[in-house]
């Protein structure tokens, strides 16, 4: 039987950031998932469940995994709920993150940044 973790501890909701709450919650359960602290067919607080803990309305938690669905990372069952999808970490999304950040490299470089910045860039802490 799937487990189910409280996640909203983990989530924290920054009414002063420009990124829209779902982005937020949706930001915050990708890095859970990715980082393994939720594992593949972990079960996810419902809707509704999330939303009483975050003091949020449920459209907002239902929007973001909706999208999390969408990219990959989570999997719906009827009348079971949300669970974390054991292809969250697939080879597609890497590929399509590294395309990103090739597009990125690229556009730094012809904006003149140094060999230097850009190691600078690879080696820093995530700071969220």
């Amino acid at each position: 039987m799937p487990r189910e973790r409280k996640v909203n501890a983990v989530i924290s909701l920054n009414y002063r950031d420009s990124r829209p709450i779902y982005q937020q919650i949706k930001d915050g359960l990708r890095k859970l998932i990715v980082s393994g602290a939720l594992g593949a067919d972990e079960k996810l607080p419902s809707v509704r469940a999330l939303a009483t803990q975050l003091s949020i309305n449920p459209n907002t938690i239902q929007r973001a995994y909706n999208e999390l669905e969408g990219e990959g990372y989570l999997y719906s069952i009827l009348g079971k709920g949300s669970f974390v999808s054991s292809a969250a970490g697939d080879n597609r999304h890497r590929q399509e993150l590294e395309r990103t950040v090739r597009a990125a490299v690229a556009e730094l470089r012809y904006l003149g940044a140094s060999e230097a910045e850009l190691q600078a860039l690879l080696k820093e802490d995530d700071h969220d």
